[in-house]
């Protein structure tokens, strides 16, 4: 074991790993697959571009969750005997990422492998699985698998919340007036971002708590339940910047269909930066909240524990009788 792997059970991952990466490859699956029969189920060329523009975002969040979930997997397998180095580590997961992000970009890439639109698409998405398998490198598995259970965690929400988009929005005061609907469709993004963000930090800090069941003294510090409670937030807002950066060739080919495109689009990406945010702060501070009701006092816990046995002071050794002095030869 290397000297850097000083606490082993708190940096190898469960043993739940593998059902992770099965989780995430589903959800990334299921976006890439619903991207597809989206763009290819437009008629004219304008409705594919912004079907194409609305459905990135989506597939680069799953993208990278999932990214990091089979990089994680792979590193598993690969430490289960040895460990190995930080160099090594990068690199399988970052080759893994890579492997992961070019099979998802074939889904799209094949729509039509004459236009760039879809090359951009397919490069975003390659781009956004290797980041994620790199993340797997870092030497803190059990806070990045409980980043990828929230994240598999806000996307079940959202997903929740939109098959019941009807009733909710009509809860909000969506009405027949477009300034009713206008304020449900803003409650109702700011409803779905802080429910999000409270099931990530619950369900981060539920997954850290049962590592620590199973392995006893694999505990990790009370920042880290912070992190991993923002994890989901933070892989919103760097997948919105892979979004705006890597696919903003597809966003302003979207807004040139049309100025209320543009506008739309302006609005979209405005919404989506702001929920991660709130999916941020939100899980951060109810992943904190969470564990610091479990953590007590340092007086309690010295209160808890008995005293320990006063040992008894060694008996003094009896000093030796002193010898006579023997009368002088005349």
């Amino acid at each position: 074991m290397s000297a850097q792997d000083t606490t082993p059970d708190a940096e190898r991952s469960s043993s739940n790993g593998l059902l992770l990466a099965l989780a995430a490859l589903i959800w990334m699956a299921a976006m890439l697959w619903s991207a597809r029969a989206t763009i290819t189920g437009r008629g004219d060329a304008e409705m594919e571009v912004t079907s194409t523009a609305y459905a990135l975002p989506g597939a680069v969040t799953a993208s990278l969750a999932t990214g990091a979930a089979v990089g994680l997997a792979v590193i598993t397998l690969l430490t289960r005997r040895r460990d190995v180095g930080s160099t090594l580590r990068f690199a399988v997961a970052t080759g893994t990422g890579l492997v992961l992000g070019l099979l998802g970009a074939l889904t799209i890439i094949t729509i039509n492998t004459d236009g760039w639109i879809y090359a951009v698409v397919g490069g975003t998405i390659a781009a956004a699985a290797t980041i994620g398998g790199a993340l797997a490198g870092f030497r803190r598995p059990r806070v990045l698998a409980a980043v990828c259970w929230a994240a598999i965690g806000v996307f079940l929400v959202g997903f929740v919340l939109n098959v019941f988009q009807d009733p909710v929005l009509k809860a909000l005061g969506s009405g027949d007036t477009d300034v009713s609907q206008t304020n449900a469709a803003n409650w109702f993004t700011f409803l779905q971002a802080f429910l999000s963000g409270l099931a990530a930090g619950l369900i981060a800090y539920a997954v850290l708590r049962r590592g620590r069941r199973r392995a006893p003294g694999a505990e990790v510090a009370w920042p880290f339940y912070a992190l991993a409670g923002a994890g989901p937030g933070l892989l919103l807002v760097v997948g919105e910047a892979l979004t705006r950066t890597a696919g903003s060739r597809v966003l302003e080919l979207a807004g040139k269909v049309s100025e209320l495109e543009l506008v739309v689009q302006q609005m979209l990406s405005g919404a989506r930066f702001n929920s991660a945010l709130i999916v941020l702060f939100v899980g951060a501070i109810s992943a904190t909240i969470a564990i610091g009701r479990t953590i007590r006092p340092a007086t309690e816990a010295e209160e808890e524990e008995p005293p320990a046995p006063a040992k008894k002071a060694p008996a003094a050794k009896k000093a030796a009788p002193a010898k006579k002095a023997t009368p002088a030869k005349k």
